[in-house]
């Protein structure tokens, strides 16, 4: 058997199985209402600004 083959399906595995959403979901309300808003609005903002770019926004021409 080739190890080398099952190396990273055994990495995924591994952080799959230490790293769940719920421990995600406790960080975020660990950390506050405002700081998740400032976020949210952070990522909406980057997102709005991506798409902007790709339809032709602003005047970079």
């Amino acid at each position: 058997m080739n190890t080398k083959r099952y190396l990273p399906l055994a990495l995924v595995a591994l952080i799959m199985t230490t790293l769940s959403s719920c421990q995600l979901v406790e960080s975020i309300f660990k950390a506050g209402v405002w700081s998740g808003i400032i976020v949210v609005v952070v990522v909406l903002a980057l997102i709005i600004w991506v798409v902007s770019k790709i339809f032709g926004g602003g005047s970079g021409n």
